[in-house]
C-alpha cells in the first residue's frame, strides 16, 4: 500500500509537472497539456510536436524525466511482489 501511494504522489507531481511546463512553453489548453504528459508518463509518446525552441527543450527533457518516472513505478511495482516470491521460495536476498 505505501508503495502504491508513493507512484501515485509522484504520478501526481509528474502530471502536474508536465501540465504546467506544457501550458507555459507551448501554450496549450489544460486538456491537452494533459493528454501529452499523460501520454508521455505512459510511454506512448507525446500527442502533437512542440513549436516553439523552449518548447521543444521542454518537451525532450520532460520526455526523459517521463521515462525515468515509468521505469521507477515499474519498479516500485514490482519489488514488493518479488520480494514475497521470493520470501516464499526461501531465496536469500541479503548480498
Amino acid at each position: 500500500v505505501a508503495h502504491l501511494g508513493a507512484i501515485l504522489f509522484l504520478l501526481i507531481l509528474s502530471l502536474t509537472i508536465g501540465i504546467s511546463g506544457y501550458m507555459a512553453f507551448e501554450h496549450q489548453s489544460l486538456i491537452d497539456a494533459f493528454q501529452n504528459s499523460a501520454m508521455l508518463l505512459g510511454g506512448m509518446g507525446q500527442v502533437t510536436n512542440p513549436v516553439s525552441e523552449d518548447g521543444k527543450l521542454f518537451a525532450g527533457f520532460y520526455a526523459l524525466y517521463a521515462g525515468m518516472v515509468f521505469i521507477l513505478a515499474s519498479v516500485l511495482i514490482i519489488t514488493p511482489i518479488a520480494h514475497r516470491v521470493f520470501h516464499k521460495l526461501q531465496w536469500d536476498t541479503s548480498l
